[in-house]
């Protein structure tokens, strides 16, 4: 969707959803021909190379930034699961809710294409019903993405700080991502503290994204905690199987006994067994959460802020859309050149850069810490 008077285009594209099994489930986004870009890929890049600051050209890029991502993981959504955690009676039952919803945030992607690096200061917006979703890239080196979102009729709070750190290891690309996810139900008291899967894109044998790795969700005040690994079923070489499946436990920490069994596939069904009677029924259904998702739209363009993801990179995701990739080479490369400029004049002029949205701190031990300096995010001019 592009919006806009002559001076401001704001261009914004469907989510990832269960439809996008191709290349995006835009149907005005095609990706260019797999082999080439599998080709090029392995002949710029060496393996052991870290992938942090490498830049993409935009034929590997689909038409979003990566700040964009993260928050249509929140508020991209067909059932509000939000609320059913908050409107849970119990605390197990509440916690189940949560595991449901930090499973909801796992987004099928696409293969040899990538979100466009934030740059310093980028913001995105956008409220969806009473929930608004504020992020902003707090750091360029290493990047870091910081989010903040409220519901004040729910009274909810979620704070989520990301440093992606790609590498590529000759057949295949891991991207871990480092930081925590907070999300607190104040009407309850309690804080719920969680990780997210890694991002793992095979080349060969068989081209393939996945997430994998171990999920770890616990609650600060009850002692629940839930251990999840997403995996792969068993395939040979890579091939066959599935390779969306998640499985683990439930646990009250206090005695370590398991409360539940969870396992399916976070793009189908996810189930729950309860451990005491044997009973079986489904905590997560992702044809309800995230199927027909569309993108959001533009309520009042002349509030978007200058940095908004959708205006910052408005042209090149137009160019990329358009398959002009002439233009979207010339595009990327402006963006990227201003923001070296800015960040050269910044260091000769000795000014340290400020977050607008966050208090930032990162210890060795700890990593990276980003605080909403605000209670509540304000409504977005940008709804989904």
């Amino acid at each position: 969707m592009e919006t806009g008077g002559k001076d401001t285009n704001i261009v914004l594209t469907k989510p990832f959803s269960l439809e996008s099994e191709s290349d995006n489930s835009d149907p005005s986004y095609r990706a260019p021909n797999i082999v080439s870009r599998i080709l090029s890929l392995l002949k710029n890049v060496r393996p052991g190379t870290d992938l942090t600051h490498f830049q993409l050209p935009p034929l590997f890029n689909f038409p979003k930034s990566q700040l964009q991502c993260y928050g249509e993981s929140v508020y991209c959504t067909g059932s509000d699961l939000l609320s059913k955690c908050n409107n849970e009676q119990s605390p197990v039952e509440r916690f189940k809710s949560v595991v449901a919803w930090s499973i909801s945030t796992t987004r099928p992607t696409s293969f040899a294409v990538a979100p466009y690096n934030p740059i310093l200061g980028e913001t995105h917006h956008v409220s969806r019903g009473n929930l608004n979703v504020l992020l902003e890239q707090v750091s360029h080196n290493p990047p870091v993405s910081a989010l903040h979102a409220t519901d004040e009729k729910e009274n909810i709070e979620m704070t989520w700080c990301q440093q992606p750190a790609p590498k590529f290891w000759g057949t295949s690309i891991e991207a871990i991502v480092h930081g925590k996810r907070q999300l607190k139900l104040l009407n309850h008291g309690e804080t719920y503290e969680m990780n997210c899967p890694h991002l793992l894109i095979r080349i060969l044998p068989v081209p393939r994204v996945n997430w994998v790795g171990n999920v770890n969700i616990r609650c600060l005040e009850t002692g629940l905690t839930a251990d999840l690994l997403y995996t792969s079923s068993h395939s040979f070489l890579g091939i066959g199987g599935n390779h969306r499946l998640v499985k683990g436990k439930i646990l009250d920490s206090s005695s370590s006994k398991v409360l539940y069994e969870v396992e399916g596939y976070w793009d189908s069904t996810v189930t729950l067994k309860d451990t005491n009677n044997g009973e079986t029924r489904v905590l997560y259904d992702a044809k309800e959460v995230i199927s027909g998702l569309q993108a959001p739209i533009v309520k009042a363009a002349q509030s978007v802020w200058p940095t908004e993801s959708a205006l910052v990179w408005s042209q090149l995701s137009q160019a990329i859309l358009n398959n002009d990739w002439e233009k979207a080479r010339e595009v990327k490369q402006l963006v990227e050149e201003r923001q070296r400029k800015i960040m050269t004049e910044r260091e000769t002029n000795g000014k340290a850069w400020v977050p607008k949205h966050f208090a930032v701190s990162y210890t060795k031990e700890g990593g990276w810490d980003c605080s909403p300096i605000h209670k509540w995010v304000p409504a977005a001019p940008i709804i989904a």
